[in-house]
């Protein structure tokens, strides 16, 4: 699969893609661009040892997909649209691929295609593209390249997931930390996201005297933020900035809170700045759920009232798309239509879906106990002393699939399929109940 060279990458493309000029190419046989060319094209874009032929293979992909209508895509016209109420009704999944990516990518497309859909989004979060290792312009590559694969036409939306401020380090050197986040920011803008969550709820200060002092910092840092996404977004593009008001896992979100962040967030962001089009609450839920001795997820009681009451305020009040759910993916499957009924214009799904990688009968046994060898051996300071073997496993297998990443990539195809078709029922499911479908027109009609 890898190429030696540039020259036997553009040989393994004769036939299929023609340069037209630097930036562009002409697709001269789309069939056999989505044959193996294009596998191959993604293979190295993502594994290649040579860095110039992993390059090249990113930026083909991202012109082979430009010359066939798709492209990587801002959110914001359509969730503008929603918060003047032009337009509703349905829930936007946004999807965590930690592992699998392009065959994971692909059937998100063809989930797409068969239920008419362009709402949806493709995120990684800045603690993911750590442990999964996938830089920003790697993960883009995968997700245009699954399009390529599966005919899709028209805009790709792909998302900095929780691009998190770090609340000891904020402490220590807030400056540093803010930098270090900007150079995130602007590998992922430069990679291809055109949509970016921006969460410093983490340093939300529960110990001042009033809410605006407790949000203080936080709205204080995500203007700071969003100003940088507006000075570095692409030229004709208006990037898709979200906000966070209540870190996940912690208390539930407050009308208050939210109005508070949201007042200070418009009073110190520079005048003539577009804002965020979107905010992240806490209801109740957590990633990856809560993990129970026998590694089964614990239920939890999601307040859908505060999600109701804080996307109407949200809407009204700010004219944003709604409040976005965060660690929904393990539960019930017959939830989802509440979100859709309370407003939520987003929600989050990660978990659930590694879960379908490593619990599909299909998932070898041994390259399984081989990622959980790894984990006892590398993550073992990460063990509780309460943790069960289940509990410690369940918790800490997401960070297998960075170092098992190839060998996940290439297992046999029959097995790749069983997994496939798994994620494609999920998705079904969720177009289903979040009233996701037939939106393709809408998309159209609000993504120029």
């Amino acid at each position: 699969m890898e190429f030696k060279s540039i020259g036997s990458l553009y040989d393994a493309l004769k036939g299929a893609v023609k340069e037209v000029r630097e930036g562009a190419v002409e697709v001269l046989d789309e069939k056999l661009v989505r044959g193996a060319a294009i596998d191959r094209l993604v293979y190295n874009a993502v594994f290649s040892s040579n860095n110039e032929v992993r390059d090249v293979s990113r930026r083909l992909i991202k012109y082979i997909a430009l010359s066939l209508g798709i492209r990587s895509a801002s959110i914001q016209g359509l969730y503008e649209a929603m918060g003047k109420g032009e337009c509703g009704g349905f829930t936007v999944p946004a999807i965590n691929i930690r592992g699998l990516t392009y065959d994971t990518a692909r059937a998100i497309f063809r989930s797409a295609q068969r239920n008419n859909s362009a709402t949806f989004i493709f995120e990684i979060a800045k603690s993911e593209i750590g442990y999964t290792e996938q830089r920003p312009a790697e993960y883009t590559a995968c997700c245009l390249a699954a399009a390529v694969k599966e005919g899709w036409r028209g805009p790709v939306f792909i998302q900095g997931d929780h691009f998190q401020i770090n609340a000891k380090k904020y402490v220590q050197d807030r400056e540093s930390e803010i930098r270090d986040l900007k150079k995130l920011i602007k590998e992922a803008i430069d990679g291809g996201f055109l949509n970016i969550d921006i969460d410093a709820s983490t340093v939300v200060d529960l110990s001042k005297p009033t809410v605006t002092e407790q949000q203080r910092p936080n709205f204080e840092t995500t203007a700071i933020l969003t100003d940088y996404i507006r000075e570095n977004e692409p030229k004709g593009a208006t990037i898709s900035v979200g906000g966070e008001i209540g870190e996940v896992g912690g208390k539930n979100s407050t009308e208050e809170e939210l109005r508070a962040f949201m007042d200070g967030f418009l009073a110190v962001l520079p005048k003539g700045r577009k804002g965020i089009s979107k905010i992240s609450i806490q209801t109740g839920t957590s990633h990856g759920g809560v993990v129970l001795p026998d590694g089964t997820i614990a239920k939890v009681k999601v307040d859908f009232d505060t999600i109701a009451r804080l996307s109407k305020v949200a809407r009204e009040a700010y004219h944003l798309s709604g409040v976005v759910q965060h660690g929904a993916s393990t539960l019930p499957d017959d939830a989802f239509d509440l979100f859709t009924k309370n407003g939520a214009s987003e929600v989050h799904l990660a978990t659930g879906f590694q879960n379908i990688i490593y619990d599909n009968p299909a998932f070898p046994d041994g390259l399984k106990k081989e990622i959980y060898a790894h984990l006892a051996d590398k993550h073992s300071d990460e063990r509780k002393p309460a943790d069960t073997e289940e509990q410690f496993i369940y918790k800490t297998r997401k960070k297998g699939f960075g170092p098992f990443k190839e060998k996940i990539w290439t297992l046999d195809e029959d097995r790749k399929k069983a997994i496939a078709e798994e994620t494609e029922k999920k998705l079904d499911l969720y177009f289903r109940t979040l009233n996701a479908r037939n939106t393709k027109d809408l998309v159209s009609m609000y993504v120029k």
